[in-house]
Parts: structure tokens; sequence; C-alpha cells
């Protein structure tokens, strides 16, 4: 399933104080999930194998690199576990990377909210705001990222160019 995020994510001191803050608004909580995202070699893109107890899906996108909120292009395929998914594409690709994290994921309206702690990384906020079939627009998507970056009070020394893939490669 193709779709279109306009997304951030920035790295957080207090992680409990802004999810304190965020529960005003009433969004709805989806769980918290225990995620280990697999990242495999590719030429082009990202290419990761989503693993958790809420979400599972194999994971194809193109964005830059580029601290700020930014537009990700999306080919999204939603699955249930299976070893065999994951042999066969760290066979054919070879690994990148493996991160781990704890996400406690939230939505209002067409916004997906993540509160994450990753062990080596540290905590951080990603806010995406979704259009899966082209009826929102970019704009609004962009007004979006910017009204939640304004709300949790996001700096744009906050907001992070890389995936925490090129961040756990680093270590």
């Amino acid at each position: 399933m193709p779709h279109v995020n306009f997304e951030f994510k920035a790295k957080v001191q207090n992680l409990k104080k802004l999810q304190q803050k965020f529960l005003q608004l009433n969004p709805i909580f989806i769980g918290e999930d225990h995620q280990v995202d697999t990242y495999f070699n590719v030429d082009k893109g990202r290419l990761k194998l989503r693993e958790g107890n809420i979400e599972n899906a194999l994971i194809y996108y193109e964005r830059s690199n580029t601290a700020d909120a930014k537009q990700s292009d999306i080919l999204l395929y939603k699955h249930t576990q299976d070893t065999h998914l994951k042999d066969i594409l760290t066979k054919v690709h070879g690994i990148k990377a493996v991160v781990s994290k704890s996400r406690k994921i939230y939505f209002i309206e067409n916004v997906k909210f993540h509160f994450d702690s990753l062990p080596q990384l540290g905590d951080f906020l990603e806010v995406e705001a979704i259009d899966t079939d082209n009826s929102i627009g970019i704009e609004k998507l962009k007004y979006q990222c910017d009204y939640y970056a304004h709300f949790f009070e996001i700096g744009q020394e906050d907001y992070l160019s890389e995936s925490y893939s090129d961040m756990i490669s680093k270590i």
C-alpha cells in the first residue's frame, strides 16, 4: 500500500513530561509495542522488517536525510509474524542494522505519534502526518507537523536527520 507521510523525529530530554502534556489532547492510545526493526541492505531508500506485538510490516521508504520535518514516500506491507520472510530478506539483501525499541503509539485523526525509548540511543518523539489515499494533500500534512512541533516545543536543534538504523550503525 503506497502512501505519503510528512514527519519528524526529535531527540527529547523528558519523554514522560511530553507524553503527559500530549494526553491533554485526548489522543487514541493504540498501545505500547516492543518493536524490532531489521534494516536490510538496499541500493536506494530503506527497507525494514518491523516485528512487534502490535505492528508487523515490511516497509520500504524514501526520504531525505535533513534535520527537519520531511516527506517520506512509503510502500507498506502488513503481515503476521513469520520467520521465513526475515530469512528470505536476510539471504537476499543481508542485514544493515537491527533496532530494538519500546514504542507508545497514539493517533489524532490521521496523525500518528510515537514516544520511543531505545536502550542504546535514548528517548525520541516521532510525529507522522499520514495520507494513505491522496485525499489530504502535502500542504495539510506539513501544517499538521508544524502544529505538533510547536505544541511539543520542538526547536530546529531537536530535529534529527537520520533514521534509528543510521544512528545504531555508528555505535
